[in-house]
């Protein structure tokens, strides 16, 4: 099964289809990756080359792949950070040509705008096309607790509350919403040195609690290299509860492979057997 990935790119380091394409390969898909952006390092360092490509480009390569008559293989779309908003239309215009081949595939939305800690390192614009034009057309979407906040212009500091928040994600439309990270309000159970992430299917939630490493710098790509094994997982099971005990089992392996190596990018090829076959299992509760 084959994946179409429309995201950014870094030639040094971990982001966007640099932290995503490998992990899919990995799992076992063929990968069709279109850069929106080619950077020489994430945004992260401070100072870096390259440029935005497109929204003319995305769709030109996009088109390509139709004219080769090969876009009936494609399982699923996923899409990540938009360097500019132009290049949602192409996103969408994607889809469209996707479905008209192969009619169930998937769209995977990560709706990248910010994180807990750093705001929003997004355009001002990028984040009501997530929230009104590209969430609503996904199938599953995966925003971590910043992004969750932002979609739904409420607080999750409860678990109640990002419970309600959720409900608000699935009454947009993703059938499937994956939490990559969530911590609730000082003093609460999870401690100061637990992280968790949650999944629903809009019948049920999950959680999975995980050690969280105190890297000194802000580690990119994790999020771009979960959502990828989520959506690997879920293409394989059809299940959110065993995709969520996967995804938090490789990505747990990754980081700390990454935190005992002292890097400030993924360790994503030295522990490239997490992908596969994780070293640790976290086991999900419904809530």
């Amino acid at each position: 099964m084959a994946i179409l990935s429309i995201q950014s790119h870094v030639v040094y380091g971990y982001a966007g289809n640099s932290a995503a394409v490998f992990p899919l390969q990995r799992l076992g898909h063929e990968v069709w990756a279109v850069n929106t952006v080619e950077f020489s390092n994430h945004t992260g360092y401070g100072v870096w080359r390259g440029k935005v490509l497109g929204a003319d480009f995305a769709a030109e390569l996009v088109a390509g792949l139709e004219d080769r008559k090969v876009l009936n293989q494609c399982g699923a779309l996923l899409s990540g950070y938009m360097g500019d908003a132009a290049v949602s239309a192409a996103v969408i215009d994607a889809l469209r040509t996707v479905r008209q081949a192969a009619p169930e595939a998937l769209y995977c939305c990560d709706p990248v705008m910010g994180d807990v800690g750093r705001g929003f390192y997004v355009k001002p614009d990028i984040p009501a096309i997530f929230r009104d034009r590209l969430v609503p057309r996904s199938d599953i979407t995966t925003p971590n607790q910043f992004e969750l906040e932002a979609l739904t212009g409420m607080k999750t500091g409860t678990l109640k509350d990002a419970r309600t928040a959720i409900d608000k994600i699935h009454a947009m439309g993703p059938k499937v919403v994956l939490v990559t990270s969530y911590q609730e309000e000082a003093g609460a159970r999870d401690g100061p040195n637990q992280i968790a992430m949650l999944a629903s299917d809009g019948s049920s939630v999950y959680r999975v609690h995980t050690p969280m490493f105190a890297f000194a710098e802000g580690m990119a790509g994790s999020g771009d290299a979960t959502t990828a094994i989520f959506l690997s997982r879920y293409l394989e099971t059809l299940d959110v509860k065993r995709t969520l005990e996967l995804t938090a089992g490789s990505i747990f392996g990754i980081m700390k492979a990454t935190y005992e190596a002292g890097r400030k990018e993924l360790a994503l090829i030295a522990a490239q057997a997490e992908l596969e076959a994780p070293s640790s299992f976290f086991p999900a509760e419904k809530l």
